[in-house]
């Protein structure tokens, strides 16, 4: 698809756009307000000192009233607002002038490093994000974006960096660390489903990322089985310049899920060039369908994200076939997000042998219902995540690195039902780890081999989200003739 900022082709259309969005905003508003009622822990803690139980009792009762007088403005502006989903590209892109770019990789010649993060960040409307023990949205994407940065700001001003990682001699590439790396070539993001936290978000990234894709997915009716009203959630931000971008959305998502455009974007970048052709690499972003808790039918949402799997295999190799050039050198291939299932719950047994993990090589993984030592989960206990053991990056990495901290601050496996099974890890115990960053080699003219460097599972998100970010350092080499 065309790289234009604008999802419209005009100006006149953006504008209808924006008027449809301004008449569904307040039935918009109050449905979260009256959501937003539901109290997280936190807030469940301070009002023990500071009650208000007139709060409900009075708001609700107002909020409600203002939906229902809002009504009539929003069937107006629901009626304009679909049929411009027919007009509308799945995403928006920005593209900025950044304060330092990255030197472009030329072969023959020395290898280079390339650092990736994916997030789920949890940028749900307030009310909706009270299912996650979360809230304060606004409050949340300023924090966010600040220690998305932390990293890029201190980069900025620091030595170059080394292409080798200083480690103990027969050490794997695991570790915990509180703080994202501070030269992130690619960040990866899921559930940015809030429009105004993913343009909140891409305003504090784009002084850092000259390339950045937002708002991605579809709305509506357009292209979809069901009606579509919030995005797929994903975002990548790039150093490196974009070439073609594409988003697919999954047509099998169910309940709640089906409200929600979630999919894949694929994404192709240019590295540098060698001998006159293209060095390019690909990202895969995705974030597949979420369990809905306790279920005899929770094979049928293992199946889902089964089924999901299989169709991001062929629409990124579609994706792949479309956009290459003859001569090109593909230095990565990368799958990553938020597959929620792991590697060692009972309850996800069939997607744990899906082809991708054959297509596809992941850091983490021995192989089915075995990962490595060095791993953990990345999905926390989401009624745990106020306690002051995990408070703060620092804190909760001190916890993770105990096996009794990650029993009680970690989601356990499941079962088939879906139900916990807190007896099902081993030792150590590692929780969930259902955020993954896989990736692949190609064979090129030049052929390169891939080292992890580093695998990093990261809690600098502490207190903004209910996952641990993970982290995926590769460098790239020639390989010798």
């Amino acid at each position: 698809m065309v790289l234009r900022e604008s999802p419209f082709t005009n100006r006149f259309l953006s504008g209808l756009y924006s008027l449809g969005q301004y008449l569904l905003f307040p039935s918009y508003w109050a449905t979260d307000c009256l959501l937003d009622l539901r109290e997280t822990t936190a807030e469940q803690q301070q009002n023990r000192c500071r009650p208000c139980p007139l709060r409900a009792l009075v708001t609700g009762p107002l909020l409600l009233l203002l939906l229902l007088l809002s009504m009539p403005v929003a069937l107006l502006g629901l009626l304009l607002w679909l049929p411009l989903q027919a007009a509308r590209r799945p995403f928006a892109y920005k593209h900025t002038a950044p304060s330092r770019h990255p030197e472009p990789w030329e072969l023959p010649g020395t290898g280079k490093a390339f650092s990736f993060v994916s997030a789920n960040v949890c940028l749900l409307p307030d009310g909706l994000a009270k299912n996650s023990n979360l809230g304060q949205m606004k409050q949340r994407v300023a924090r966010i974006g600040q220690r998305l940065t932390q990293g890029e700001a201190s980069a900025s001003l620091a030595s170059p960096r080394s292409s080798q990682f200083d480690r103990e001699e027969g050490a794997g590439p695991g570790e915990i660390s509180a703080s994202f790396p501070p030269d992130v070539d690619f960040l990866c993001l899921q559930e940015v489903f809030d429009q105004q936290a993913g343009a909140r978000l891409c305003q504090l990234l784009s002084p850092f990322y000259e390339h950045i894709v937002y708002d991605v997915g579809t709305y509506g009716l357009n292209g979809c089985c069901t009606l579509k009203v919030l995005n797929s959630g994903l975002f990548l931000a790039s150093h490196y310049p974009v070439l073609a971008a594409q988003y697919h959305c999954y047509p099998n998502g169910i309940r709640e899920d089906a409200l929600s455009a979630k999919g894949l974007l694929s994404v192709q970048v240019q590295l540098g060039e060698a001998q006159g052709q293209r060095i390019v690499g690909y990202l895969n972003c995705t974030h597949l369908h979420a369990p809905a808790g306790y279920s005899t039918c929770y094979g049928a949402h293992a199946q889902i994200r089964f089924d999901q799997l299989t169709m991001g295999l062929s629409w990124v190799q579609l994706f792949q076939d479309a956009h290459a050039q003859q001569g090109d050198i593909v230095a990565f291939d990368v799958f990553c997000g938020d597959f929620n299932f792991d590697n060692c719950s009972s309850g996800d047994k069939l997607e744990q042998t899906h082809n991708i993990f054959r297509q596809y090589q992941d850091p983490c993984r021995v192989g089915p219902r075995q990962d490595k030592p060095w791993a953990i989960g990345t999905l926390l206990n989401y009624l745990e995540i106020y306690e002051e053991a995990v408070s703060t990056p620092e804190k909760l990495k001190r916890t993770l690195e105990q096996e009794e901290g990650r029993r009680k601050y970690l989601a356990c496996p499941i079962l088939q039902d879906g139900c916990p099974d807190p007896s099902a890890a081993g030792s150590p115990w590692e929780g969930r780890r259902i955020d993954y960053i896989l990736y692949r080699e190609h064979p090129a003219p030049i052929s390169l081999t891939t080292e992890v460097e580093k695998f990093s599972f990261i809690t600098q998100l502490a207190g903004c989200s209910d996952h641990v970010a993970v982290g995926l350092r590769l460098l790239l080499n020639p390989a010798p003739q």
